[in-house]
């Protein structure tokens, strides 16, 4: 399990905590096609996560990491 924000920096889209949360706040990400506003929403391994035209499975970025 990894929070919405940890995970918005984590794959680079957020540089900084306050940076993830305005994305979350302004309704620009969504969770599983739906818009998601709190960023400690927990998600799990098959929660996908979508920021613009940019689609990201949570497990496969999670098992790539784990692999290096």
């Amino acid at each position: 399990m990894i929070k919405l924000d940890q995970f918005l920096k984590f794959i680079g889209i957020a540089s900084t905590g306050g940076q993830a949360k305005l994305l979350i706040l302004d309704g620009e990400v969504k969770v599983n096609g739906i818009v998601e506003t709190r960023r400690g929403r927990k998600l799990g391994d098959d929660d996908i996560v979508t920021i613009g035209r940019e689609t990201f499975k949570v497990g496969e970025i999670i098992q790539q990491v784990e692999l290096e």
